[in-house]
């Protein structure tokens, strides 16, 4: 018994103290990663860890309410749950293109959502609808404000994807269309905020530079077209009064 109190003895040192101290902290430190690394396991069992708040992000278009309802979950619902699922959900919604689920603790769940955004309105009998450039149809109401969109007499997915390269290379021609429609198999009738445009359906972003400086030339000279035609290749008509 002597000898083995005797092997149990620490050497005495003077740093003794400080590295009991030191030891201390790194068991301290271990427990507390210990506790965060299973937090998901035995936090799904605790009222703590229940959902009781769903924050929506980045909706322009979309009502927040309509977002959160897609996730279709109670406050029975852990934040530690599986959250692919849930993200699903939100992507389902038709002017959601992609959606991003992440966790506030202890009891919120954040949704950040990047939307389809509409390119054109198109009339019918129960008032105007909303289009992306893709086509499909966006269940926005324009009628809630903040929708300044072109506007298209029936859906043509070749009109959309000439708004969306306008819009994308060239947003300040773009903000000028009040209303555009495609002319037989391959042309452009666009009403410009001021005159009125004829083009190819093959619009390009080159060919609005070149408009843009006989516009300018047309302004120092104090005219006023009546109509621009840009039909022709190499060539931007300007008809007078």
């Amino acid at each position: 018994m002597t000898a083995a109190r005797a092997a149990a003895t620490p050497v005495v040192s003077t740093d003794a103290p400080i590295r009991r101290n030191l030891g201390w902290y790194v068991v301290g430190a271990v427990v507390v990663v210990a506790v965060v690394l299973a937090t998901p396991w035995w936090g799904r069992d605790l009222d703590f860890f229940r959902v009781r708040r769903v924050e929506v992000q980045g909706t322009r278009f979309a009502r927040s309410s309509d977002i959160a309802s897609r996730l279709a979950i109670d406050t029975t619902f852990s934040i530690w749950n599986d959250l692919d699922s849930l993200t699903a959900r939100v992507e389902g919604h038709p002017q959601v293109r992609e959606a991003r689920l992440t966790r506030r603790l202890p009891s919120t769940l954040v949704v950040t959502v990047d939307e389809n955004i509409p390119i054109a309105l198109v009339p019918t009998a129960n008032g105007f609808r909303a289009y992306d450039e893709e086509g499909r149809r966006l269940p926005m109401d324009p009628s809630r404000g903040g929708v300044d969109l072109p506007i298209t007499p029936r859906a043509d997915s070749a009109v959309f994807r000439v708004l969306g390269e306008l819009k994308a290379d060239v947003p300040e021609f773009y903000a000028r269309i009040s209303e555009i429609r495609r002319v037989g198999r391959d042309e452009l009738y666009l009403q410009l905020v001021t005159v009125p445009l004829r083009a190819m359906l093959d619009l390009s972003s080159e060919r609005l530079m070149e408009l843009s400086s006989v516009e300018a030339d047309l302004e120092r000279r104090r005219l006023r077209p009546v109509e621009l035609d840009l039909r022709f290749k190499d060539q931007v008509i300007a008809r007078l009064p």
